[in-house]
């Protein structure tokens, strides 16, 4: 395709991928209502959906935006595509319960969406777990040896998908016992999940998962100037949001703690809404070298947040045990979170600043080092008389801090020279 032809592809898509993305889950929420699996009410409390909406329409805007800005660069189409098949697709799906519902009996286009609602599923993962972390940020594999890991991926995809596109009864959403006949089915092929082949493909298709994140690895690690701040924006999505979420999700299940699993569900519409934004301000280099200051907030606010939090439980649970202990009540007293409160107010700074030292150390050391150096001169400024040898410090301090290729020291003369003012170098290195 000549680029002029891509172009004019990339601006009809550009403007029709937000419009449909809308169309399609409005589409969905009518056709729920209409078939009376739930009411507007329910819609409306139903936050989970809601908010995944929400989140799969930030891949549709980002993605549009990416197509039309760069349509050479393979994201923008894959966001895209991840919202659109969403939206559509669910659609279908809807439509097809609809039809069950009210009427009994399928029509065709009921079938094609209750067929594409059922085998969406994995391709749309494929693009967001392979696809979309093998070809970030340029729209180009890292080198040609990462090509096995992409055509891999892509068999075990298109082969999980057929599969399912081949059940001999397609299930209906919403609707227990009700199934539509696949007019490509095969007879008996009932549950594909429970098929060898299909065990097989979902382990090459987690291999492919495995090499897209290994060349996210890779590409970090050669990754300099620019692309660098790209991969970092990519990589504190991916280990921050998603692997909280993976992390709380997993801790609440073992130990059932409600509110870890409702964290878990939080980390990952959070992390949902902000794959394709922090694609989109990588891509777009805005505001790209903000990164590492998030990434310091959070290094140093996470821990924070995480001991004050320990230590207000702690402080409750102890003052409640020596009240109980004192006086034989079972009811929490009011003084507990007083103290509690008033002993994390206390720390907030204090540890704060422990934090921010330790992490400056271990993980900005150079930042570090800059800083105790600007201290340690600023001391000998007060109390040192020499101008040339506060000149030597003055460049010694640049030069350590900064670390120029060149440095001079330019300073005012105390005498004018036919009657003009000029500026002579005191000192350079």
């Amino acid at each position: 395709m000549s680029r002029r032809a891509l172009l004019l592809v990339a601006g009809v898509a550009g403007w029709l991928i937000v419009p449909l993305f809308v169309t399609g889950t409005c589409a969905y929420y009518l056709l729920t209502i209409g078939a009376g699996v739930v009411d507007e009410d329910a819609v409306v409390a139903n936050v989970t959906g809601v908010m995944l909406s929400v989140g799969f329409g930030a891949f549709a805007v980002v993605g549009a935006l990416l197509v039309v800005r760069r349509p050479t660069n393979t994201i923008g189409w894959i966001l895209a595509a991840i919202g659109l098949m969403v939206a559509i697709f669910n659609a279908g799906g809807s439509y097809a319960t609809y039809v069950m519902v009210t009427r009994g009996r399928p029509d065709a286009l009921a079938v094609f969406g209750a067929w594409v609602a059922n085998c969406y599923w994995f391709l749309m993962l494929a693009l967001a777990g392979i696809y979309l972390p093998l070809l970030f940020p340029d729209g180009r594999l890292l080198s040609r040896r990462w090509l096995p890991v992409a055509v891999l991926g892509g068999i075990a995809t298109l082969g999980i998908v057929l599969l399912l596109a081949l059940v001999d009864i397609i299930r209906v959403w919403e609707v227990p016992g009700q199934g539509i006949a696949n007019p490509i089915g095969i007879e008996g092929l009932d549950k594909p999940g429970d098929l060898p082949i299909f065990g097989a493909l979902t382990g090459l298709f987690l291999a492919g998962v495995a090499g897209a994140v290994a060349s996210v690895v890779v590409r970090f690690r050669r990754s300099r100037g620019v692309e660098r701040q790209q991969m970092k924006w990519f990589a504190y999505v991916i280990v921050v949001l998603i692997g909280g979420s993976v992390l709380t999700g997993t801790i609440s299940g073992v130990t059932g703690v409600g509110w870890l699993e409702e964290s878990s569900f939080i980390l990952s519409v959070v992390g949902l809404v902000s794959l394709p934004i922090t694609v989109g301000i990588a891509i777009f280099r805005y505001r790209l070298y903000e990164i590492d200051i998030i990434i310091n907030r959070t290094l140093v606010y996470g821990p924070l947040t995480s001991t004050l939090a320990l230590v207000y439980f702690g402080g409750v649970a102890t003052t409640q045990l020596v009240f109980r202990a004192l006086t034989g009540q079972q009811q929490q007293p009011q003084l507990a979170i007083v103290i509690s409160t008033l002993v994390i107010a206390a720390l907030f700074n204090p540890l704060r600043r422990r934090i921010q030292a330790f992490i400056d150390r271990r993980f900005y050391r150079n930042k570090y080092d800059a800083r105790k150096t600007l201290e340690a001169f600023s001391a000998r400024l007060r109390d040192e008389t020499d101008l040339d040898a506060l000149n030597d410090e003055l460049v010694g301090v640049v030069r350590q801090t900064i670390q120029p290729a060149h440095v001079s020291l330019w300073l005012r003369p105390d005498t004018l020279i036919n009657g003009k003012q000029e500026d002579q170098p005191t000192n350079s290195m």
